[in-house]
């Protein structure tokens, strides 16, 4: 009479699940981001203006959309205009306009504000090499 060993396979499973448990949470850690390609040509007619936060080289936050767009605003006045807005057309674009000079950290910290205010994907504004566009 044979019998089949399945304790090697049990092994394997066993292993495997580890694995996935482990890795699993990894998977679904950031920020979702909306990359442009560089090389890619801008929008002729765009359906609507999108939503753009500015941030300068010192660390500034501005608005294309606020009541003084020329006007820096600190982070809570950020966030709760951008909710405001988000609010009334939840479709819209949030693009994310930084001064090469600014800090990654300080880049990623507005994605996650603008995350949390409700915008659904926000997308990075890029300069061509060649300075069009």
């Amino acid at each position: 009479m044979s019998e089949i060993n399945v304790v090697p396979y049990i092994d394997v499973m066993l292993v495997l699940l580890v694995i996935f448990m482990v890795t699993a949470p990894l998977l679904y850690q950031g920020v979702d981001v909306d990359l442009p390609q560089v090389d890619a040509q801008a929008e002729q007619d765009p359906p609507q203006e999108p939503l753009i936060v500015s941030v300068d080289a010192d660390g500034r936050y501005y608005l294309n959309m606020a009541d003084d767009p020329e006007a820096p605003l600190d982070r809570g006045e950020l966030s709760r205009a951008v909710m405001a807005i988000l609010t009334d057309s939840p479709d819209k674009r949030v693009l994310v306009n930084g001064d090469s000079n600014v800090p990654y950290g300080d880049v990623v910290s507005v994605m996650v504000r603008l995350r949390d205010a409700g915008a659904a994907g926000v997308g990075l504004m890029t300069r061509r090499p060649d300075g069009e566009g």
